[in-house]
Formats: structure tokens, sequence, C-alpha cells
């Protein structure tokens, strides 16, 4: 166990870069496959050691993270304390910088962090195999924010292929400050056929640019078309980053609303980022890196 010094851990947004809806499961979740990457945009967390456990929520829509004991982070913490009740926690101070809700999965992300702090305090006896399952009983998502590395995310997000090697991306986050709820989206996907399987092997060759680019042209989002019905303020975001100078790509992050332009450069990325901050002052714009945190 470390000393009574507080503990800090950065919590990186994690971008659908695709999104395959394969169809439903017998347990009634849709069957998906993503590539999933990680942006040097990031919600801090902070542990203070011997303190009692509990939660302190500030920065953008910290009033909107609902009741402590429902946040991720605490429950995560929780679950990971009914598997090893002996080890040590403390209060922890969420900063958040990310949308809530948002399709970055911020909450998933302040989760994971939440257990990498709780590894750190207590490094004999807190092992991955511990932090995997406190992950997974959390939540679908958290498993893949351990880490924090660019990946293939399969079934219901609990199925995570081998860390893969992409190049760096620049980007322009855009959330329009609109809540889409992920059941909303889901039901006017309108998916009802079974999944046959639960996705195939890893993608190759995707260091390469190019080949990136293709592989993400071919395997679009799914969930894209049915959350601009749900809130048409995503096709908004969408034609804006579009239309954006330099902009490659332009593609929602797993079901709304935050929305991703890939640019050749930095530059560009800052241009445009500034350009649309400018334009759309209700919109959190954010040029971002992905695949370099």
């Amino acid at each position: 166990m470390t000393d009574g010094a507080s503990l800090l851990a950065r919590a990186p947004a994690k971008i659908n870069l695709t999104l395959r809806v394969l169809g439903r499961r017998p347990d009634g979740y849709h069957a998906l496959e993503s590539l999933v990457v990680f942006a040097d945009a990031h919600d801090t967390l902070r542990l203070t050691p011997r303190r009692p456990l509990g939660l302190s929520v500030t920065g953008i829509d910290a009033d909107a993270c609902g009741p402590e004991d429902d946040n991720l982070v605490l429950r995560a913490v929780r679950a990971l304390l009914r598997a090893a009740p002996d080890i040590a926690a403390g209060h922890f101070d969420l900063h958040k910088s990310l949308p809530i809700a948002g399709g970055v999965g911020g909450g998933s992300a302040d989760a994971a962090a939440a257990l990498r702090l709780m590894a750190e305090f207590n490094p004999s006896r807190c092992d991955s195999a511990m932090l995997e399952a406190a992950a997974r009983a959390t939540g679908a998502d958290v498993s893949v924010c351990l880490d924090s590395q660019p990946r293939m995310m399969r079934g219901a997000g609990e199925i995570l292929g081998n860390p893969l090697a992409l190049p760096p991306l620049a980007a322009v986050l855009v959330n329009p400050g609109v809540g889409v709820p992920t059941k909303n989206v889901f039901a006017a996907l309108g998916v009802t056929h079974m999944a046959a399987e639960e996705g195939g092997a890893d993608p190759q060759g995707l260091d390469d640019p190019q080949a990136l680019f293709d592989y993400l042209a071919a395997n679009p989002n799914d969930l894209e078309a049915p959350a601009r019905k749900v809130a048409p303020v995503v096709g908004d975001v969408l034609a804006a980053l579009a239309n954006a100078d330099g902009c490659r790509l332009a593609r929602m992050s797993g079901s709304g609303a935050t929305c991703f332009g890939l640019f050749a450069d930095e530059t560009q990325a800052h241009a445009a980022a500034a350009r649309l901050g400018a334009a759309t002052p209700g919109w959190w714009v954010k040029p971002v890196m992905f695949n370099a945190v």
C-alpha cells in the first residue's frame, strides 16, 4: 500500500471509430463490433486515502451526474471491494471535462480510472483479474477503458481484441449539448434479428493511414442514422464537421450525440475547432489527438 498522499489518474475519452450492430443476443443485449480509440481529452480523478469512501464531482455537467451512489466511479470501487473487502479505499474527487452521456464513454472511463487508482493504492492486493472482474460488473464499456489502448470491442462491449497499432489521428470532437438516450437510439434502429456471431477477426494493417481510412469507409456507425432521427441536431453537427476545411471523415461516436471529424494534421484540426467554436457557442468543441494518450 502507498502512503497517504493523494493519487491522480486521467480518464481519456473513448471514441468509437466504427460501430456495427450485428443483431440481438439471447440475453436481450445487442451484439456489437467496434473499433475503439482514445483521445487526449479526459476527465481527471483524484483518490485521497484515509478518508471515508465517497465522491465529489466538479466541472462541466457536474450537476447532471446524478446521485452519488449511482455514479460508475463508486459502483466500480464497491464491486472491487466486494471481491476484496480488506483493501483500502478513500475519497474520490472527479473533475469532469467530457460531456456526460455523450457517446465518449466518460462514465466508463471514470470507473476504469477509479479501478486503476485502487490498484495503485493497493499494489499487492489488486491483480489484473480482480480489476477486470470489477470492470465487467460495473458496465460493458469499462473493461476497454482499463488500459485505454486501441482495439476491437465486441459482444455488448465485454469481448476485447488485442491492442492494435494505429497511427495518431488529428480530430475535432463536437457535442451539441443535447442528450440522446441510448435506448431510444436502439429503438429507432429497430434490430429484431438474432446475431449469428459476435464479429470476426481483428483487422490487420491499420497502422497505415490509408488502410485505416479505407477500413473506416467500409465500416460505419450503424447508430448514426437512428440517432439523427431521435435528435436531428446530430445531423447538424455532422454537416458542420464535414464542411470544415480539411475534414477527411465526419462521424458520430457511440450512440451520440458527440461527433468527431478527422483531419490531416493538428493545424487543420485546431483551425476547424476555432471556427466551429466561434460559429456555435452553445456546442462543446475540442481539438484532440487519437492514439496519442
